[in-house]
């Protein structure tokens, strides 16, 4: 110690805590500064899926229909935010795809029916039915009698009507009957379905018959009880009914061999007119928040997020679907005219309402069983705290089923249905946003742990049934091409080791025959196939090309 100087008295103690305590802070900023960054991240993220989701879900969309105007705005919106998030345009035109949706038939402008000189009006005072040939009838007619080589009048009063009967399959059968005893053409009057109701009828695909068959409405079938002698002129003629959907489609090219497909339908439901509302008689709005704003807004933040990570050992395709609510038109259409093909695609994650995660129902996960690493990934990325449900099928009512049926791993996330699913009130303000945010963190999560991975291997699953009035035990092993608009049912793939596969069942074919059953539609395959049971033996007659093929099967 120098002289002079006072002396030091040091609390060896207290500066042994200040260092332990400064390095603590040390130690625990970089943590607070990454919590408090992560929680900013948040806030922009439920932010921005609040704003996608309101405006999609806005009367100003008038519920996104496919070809519709409405549909078209929330193309543009969502192509504008792939291109705000740095996305390269992947579409036919920029980043917009369009294909073609067919509405079935639509009357023909030279359709028309006479009575007694008074020209009726189409689609209000008779509307042709879907089974009517294309062809014209005119006579001399009474209303009572029902001779050869003239027109057949049907007083639908006098037929007896099973409440759980199909009044079209009715219809059809009598004029079915008529036509073999010779009338030239078939009237149906005194219905109690409304012109809407018959309107419908025109989108079933239905083997035509081969005399015209015409509906009237009840002004007109009063006119028809009253007459005691009538002069009918008739001429059934239909046009191809059909609209432009469109696919919105970005890039993200980090110029690497495989591309990840991260995909969700923004179409809805307009205000009911496809007849797929659950509120079939409230023709407002069906603005579809969850269904599915929800996964569109969710497809455009990952977009957003990648672009501006360093995962970029893959590349990443995002692609807003159009046409799903109609049977998947848009993604299918998607899958055969990608200017990137399939078979480079990794794997494809499809979000479709992810907007109601309840802690009592939990997350529902499909497609697990289409690539080996998924079970052991997925149980690595969800937290234990989720309740999730699995389901290994590839298959199933939504858009990531074309893309399995291209031999592309899949998953699929989905919170559940609830009581606003396909009505009015499926509206932006009862979004869990809190919930769509920890999905969509999911997601980012198995796309990061999938970039340092090699490219997924495929596996085929079980097929997972439409649903369908009918119950069945037994499969044939078929996927149906939802978007098939002929009479059949059009096989879009073949399961393995499944009674089609081993008889001999390709892709394409369509089924026409299932046993002594004559297959029109798809409801008429599914009635079918729950006549039978494990181990019945039966055929199947397919269109095959320009050929016809008959095939023995054991279920």
């Amino acid at each position: 110690m120098e002289p002079g100087l006072p002396a030091l008295s040091v609390d060896f103690k207290k500066t042994t805590t200040v260092k332990h305590t400064t390095c603590l802070l040390a130690l625990l900023l970089p943590f607070t500064t990454q919590l408090n960054a992560q929680k900013k991240a948040d806030r922009k993220t439920l932010g921005n899926l609040q704003t996608h989701i309101t405006y999609l879900a806005s009367d100003k969309l008038e519920g996104r229909r496919t070809g519709t105007p409405g549909e078209q705005l929330a193309a543009e919106y969502i192509a504008s935010q792939m291109k705000l998030a740095g996305l390269s345009p992947a579409g036919d035109s920029g980043y917009l795809q369009t294909f073609l949706v067919s509405e079935g038939k639509l009357i023909a402008t030279t359709s028309h029916l006479t009575i007694n000189k008074s020209t009726l009006t189409p689609g209000e005072q008779f509307i042709p039915m879907p089974f009517s040939a294309q062809k014209s009838a005119k006579g001399d007619v009474l209303p009572d009698v029902n001779e050869p080589d003239n027109i057949w009048l049907f007083n639908v009063k006098d037929f007896e009507m099973s409440p759980h009967a199909d009044p079209l399959e009715i219809y059809r059968q009598n004029a079915r009957e008529a036509a073999k005893a010779g009338a030239t053409g078939v009237i149906f009057y005194n219905g109690t379905e409304t012109p809407k109701d018959v309107q419908k009828w025109l989108s079933i695909p239905v083997e035509p018959l081969k005399i015209p068959v015409m509906w009237v409405n009840s002004e007109i079938s009063k006119v028809l009880d009253d007459a005691e002698d009538l002069r009918i002129d008739m001429q059934v003629d239909f046009a191809s009914g059909r609209r432009t959907g469109t696919n919105v489609v970005g890039h993200i090219d980090n110029k690497a061999a495989s591309t990840i497909v991260i995909g969700a339908h923004f179409d809805h439901l307009g205000h009911g007119e496809d007849h797929n509302s659950l509120s079939p008689n409230d023709q407002t709005i069906h603005h579809g928040a969850d269904d599915n704003a929800s996964g569109t807004a969710a497809l455009l933040e990952l977009a957003r997020q990648l672009k501006a990570s360093r995962l970029q050992q893959y590349n990443y395709l995002f692609v807003a679907f159009s046409g799903e609510e109609l049977g998947l038109f848009g993604s299918k259409y998607f899958t055969e005219h990608s200017s990137i093909p399939p078979s480079s695609f990794n794997y494809m994650i499809n979000m479709d309402m992810i907007g109601r995660l309840d802690p009592a129902k939990g997350l529902e996960v499909g497609g697990i069983g289409t690539s080996p690493v998924w079970p052991a990934l997925l149980q690595q990325t969800i937290p234990a705290s989720i309740r999730t449900t699995y389901d290994s099928s590839g298959t199933g009512p939504s858009d990531h089923t074309s893309f399995y049926l291209k031999n592309v791993p899949v998953l699929f996330f989905f919170t559940g249905t609830h009581s606003d699913y396909h009505k009015p009130s499926d509206e932006a303000t009862k979004i869990n946003y809190d919930g769509e945010l920890t999905v969509l963190k999911v997601v980012y999560e198995l796309i990061e742990k999938t970039n340092g991975m090699d490219k997924l291997a495929f596996t085929r699953t079980r097929d997972k049934q439409t649903s369908t009035s009918a119950r069945f035990t037994v499969t044939l092993g078929i996927m149906p091409d939802y978007t098939w608009q002929k009479p059949g049912v059009k096989v879009d793939g073949v399961s393995d080791n499944k009674p089609a596969s081993k008889a001999g069942i390709l892709a394409n074919d369509v089924i026409v025959e299932l046993g002594p059953h004559t297959i029109v539609n798809l409801e008429d395959y599914m009635q079918a196939l729950s006549g039978f049971k494990k181990g019945d033996k039966t055929t199947v007659k397919v269109r095959r090309e320009d050929s016809e093929k008959v095939f023995d099967i054991q279920f």
